[in-house]
């Protein structure tokens, strides 16, 4: 698709809205894992569902993976305007649904709807770029808005925190439906309606159904109550994960590069250091703010903010250090996967048993550890791969940091409800003694992203 003439400034008059449009979309896929963090231990009160806990995360993630691997089959098929008006459209249905939920499953459904068109609508905002850009300011874009990630990271909590505030968690969806529908609009105004051409090939379906089998099945083993059928769920989630990976190498239609299971290749370790990290500490963001209000009788604004400790110790760092040369990429990849186990195994202790001011510096240093090395990581990912595959290998890397989330939440509330947090809710007494197993469990995860960073940074 080629860039229509336009004005050579980000900030002229006729392309501001433009830039405004592609904001608004990234912003309701970013804000939304930090407000529904911060809302959930009200949620729950409502309506229920504490053994369900980790799946408000693992559904809308898994939901953003599988959109974001056919939003451009999608557009291909009705043209970018059409598919990104639907994205918004599903986006707005998941919301309402989770709005008007009367228990906690409906929740779950919408949740999941959510994911679906938030992950869509932001794969599509992105191909958007270069039809509504010149090829010249499509650098300038980019870094632009990056800064909607680090401003999710400052409002996210605190809108959370007042709908949750007056007892109106369902409020929040409300203003994303609203939020969706402007964008909606928007979209029918701003982007072209022609049809992309063919190609880019087939949907991977078949690792796609096995991921969605393996997440399942990971969470199911936290709702069930038979321990013997919870191990066997959870092992066979491990196994649906690992027959993912064994697909992708053996057909043409990849969710991940052909080398993503090979542990001799940088792409091989970068993808496994990008996934176990995320499913070791997505735990903190999934209980963290639950934890906060039980131990310290905090607010919900409060404890999301506590949370938020760990997107701003990750945007401070990728701001300090993110211009750093390629020679250097490989001591600020092991430093910052080492920096994410000390971290995650601070914040295991400081979550059940530390102050407010010590979750919140052991949650930034978990953050700083993910923005000391995260580029660096993906740039050593992608430069690792065949050139033919270094397209597939870049969008990988969010690829792999959602499967991470999705697995590790899953398994966070497995583990929750064999602990039992699943029935009641977050009791003060049982998150001091049993805290630290909850988290403590995904520690070695952390061990297994640093170690295979420490291969990866070699040369």
């Amino acid at each position: 698709m080629s860039s229509p003439p336009a004005p050579a400034r980000l900030v002229d008059k006729a392309l501001v809205p433009r830039f405004a449009l592609l904001c608004l979309g990234i912003w309701l896929n970013a804000a939304d894992t930090l407000v529904t963090a911060t809302i959930m231990p009200s949620v729950a009160k409502e309506i229920g569902g504490y053994q369900y806990f980790g799946w408000s995360v693992a559904a809308y993630l898994t939901g953003s993976i599988v959109a974001g691997a056919c939003s451009g089959k999608l557009s291909i098929a009705v043209g970018l305007r059409a598919a990104t008006a639907i994205s918004g459209l599903v986006y707005a249905i998941g919301c309402a649904m989770s709005a008007l939920a009367p228990e906690f499953v409906t929740f779950i459904v919408g949740r999941l709807v959510q994911g679906l068109g938030a992950g869509a609508v932001v794969a599509l905002c992105y191909v958007a770029i270069s039809a509504l850009f010149p090829q010249s300011l499509w650098p300038r874009v980019y870094g632009a808005i990056a800064g909607v990630w680090g401003a999710a990271t400052l409002l996210g909590p605190a809108l959370g925190g007042l709908f949750a505030a007056v007892g109106f968690w369902r409020g929040v969806f409300w203003m994303f439906v609203i939020q969706a529908v402007i964008f909606i609009g928007a979209v029918m105004v701003m982007l072209p309606g022609g049809k992309r051409e063919e190609g880019g090939g087939r949907i991977p379906s078949l690792q796609l159904a096995l991921l969605v089998i393996g997440v399942s099945l990971i969470g199911g083993a936290g709702v069930v109550a038979s321990p013997r059928l919870a191990v066997i769920l959870a092992v066979g989630g491990v196994i649906g994960m690992a027959a993912m990976l064994a697909a992708n190498t053996r057909t043409q239609d990849r969710l991940l590069p052909k080398s993503a299971a090979d542990l001799r290749t940088a792409t091989g370790l970068g993808l496994l250091t990008i996934f176990a990290c995320e499913a070791a500490v997505i735990g903190f963001t999934v209980y963290g703010p639950a934890f906060i209000q039980a131990r310290h009788d905090a607010s919900p604004l409060l404890a999301g903010y506590v949370t938020g400790a760990i997107a701003a110790g990750w945007t401070a760092c990728a701001l300090i250090f993110g211009h750093v040369p390629a020679h250097k990429d490989g001591r600020f990849v092991r430093l910052g996967a080492g920096v994410i186990a000390l971290g995650a195994a601070l914040s295991a202790w400081a979550v059940p048993r530390g102050n407010l001011m010590e979750t919140s510096l052991a949650f930034a240093v978990l953050g700083a550890g993910f923005g000391l090395c995260h580029a660096f990581i993906a740039r050593r990912t992608i430069a690792g791969a065949p050139s033919e595959e270094q397209a597939m290998a870049s969008g990988a890397v969010p690829t792999s940091q959602l499967i991470g989330g999705a697995v590790g939440s899953a398994g966070a509330g497995a583990m929750a409800n064999v602990l039992g947090f699943g029935h009641h809710g977050i009791d003060a007494a049982l998150a001091t003694s049993q805290g630290v197993l909850l988290f403590g469990a995904f520690l070695p995860l952390a061990l297994v992203g640093f170690t295979a960073a420490w291969r990866l940074g070699r040369g």
